[in-house]
């Protein structure tokens, strides 16, 4: 069997694609965005990892099936210069209209290249109640049973603490980034935690063995968030703009959702507003009963 697995980005989406690694059998490529490769040139369940900017590698191959994750016209019409029996995802057709596998559609369903339109599918996946690994590998005929992510080995950070906290969630979702960060560092602080802020990082690795060295991580949906998830490290995630039900939270997972959420759902605009829709006692109070383990509503 011989696999190729397109997924790009965004680089929290290619950790829980990693996922699929514990259903596919024998020869397994991967075309990533070059930001991402580090993440799985040297996982050893795949057999090569491509970037897109090398993407020609893998012309004139012969593969079995081919899963497509992405929405992009782009990355679609690429396709067109594999040969390959099977595919999961979105392709082109002969008059180059994006479009979607049949047993690819309950995801694709609610994204944006829906063929139901944007505004339904936002609808449909506001309503959706499963975890992107449930609807992904029922379309390839598997149970998602649990399956962990799958992450590189790294050098251990000089970067230590109690609790770390990941206020930014990257300039597409604006309205990720909760407003009360800061005071809820000192509120933590002033409990004798030690906290520390998530810097930027030069490489991926050096990003994820911050998170490592760390007992509990606070972000909101964003890469932090997925790994953490892939360390077996307790977290607590904000939830403002994006669904919350797709996230399988591996019983490690304290999820606050802003009551406001339909309003802002999948919004990339920017509103004041939505920044402070979850109030910092909200936040403080589950953080609190998460890490000493004591059960919360």
């Amino acid at each position: 069997m011989k696999t190729l697995i397109i997924k790009r980005g965004a680089t929290g989406d290619v950790v829980r694609t990693t996922t699929l690694l514990h259903i596919l059998s024998g020869e397994i490529y991967w075309i990533t965005d070059e930001n991402n490769s580090t993440l799985l040139e040297t996982l050893r369940e795949i057999k090569h990892c491509i970037s897109w900017e090398q993407r020609e590698i893998v012309k004139g191959m012969k593969f079995d099936l081919v899963i497509n994750l992405e929405d992009s016209l782009n990355t679609s019409r690429f396709l067109n210069d594999i040969d390959f029996d099977d595919i999961f995802g979105a392709y082109t057709t002969d008059d180059g209209r994006l479009i979607y596998t049949k047993n690819s559609a309950e995801w694709f369903n609610i994204s944006i290249i829906s063929k139901y339109g944007k505004t339904k599918a936002d609808k449909l996946k506001l309503l959706n109640r499963k975890t992107y690994q449930e609807i992904i590998f029922r379309g390839l005929d598997h149970k998602f049973e649990g399956e962990p992510y799958i992450l590189p080995q790294t050098q251990k950070s000089e970067l230590t603490g109690d609790i770390a906290i990941a206020p930014k969630s990257g300039s597409v979702w604006p309205m990720k980034n909760w407003a009360y960060f800061d005071e809820l560092a000192e509120r933590l602080e002033n409990d004798g935690w030690q906290v520390s802020y998530l810097p930027q990082r030069e490489t991926l690795l050096e990003h994820i063995a911050d998170v490592r060295s760390h007992k509990y991580l606070v972000s909101g949906d964003s890469l932090p968030m997925h790994i953490a998830l892939g360390n077996g490290i307790k977290c607590l995630s904000i939830f403002i703009c994006t669904s919350p039900w797709e996230i399988y939270d591996y019983g490690l997972q304290k999820k606050i959702v802003s009551p406001n959420l339909e309003k802002y759902f999948y919004r990339r605009d920017s509103d004041p507003a939505a920044a402070k829709s979850i109030p910092v006692k909200e936040v403080y109070d589950a953080v609190i009963s998460h890490i000493n383990g004591i059960p919360i509503e």
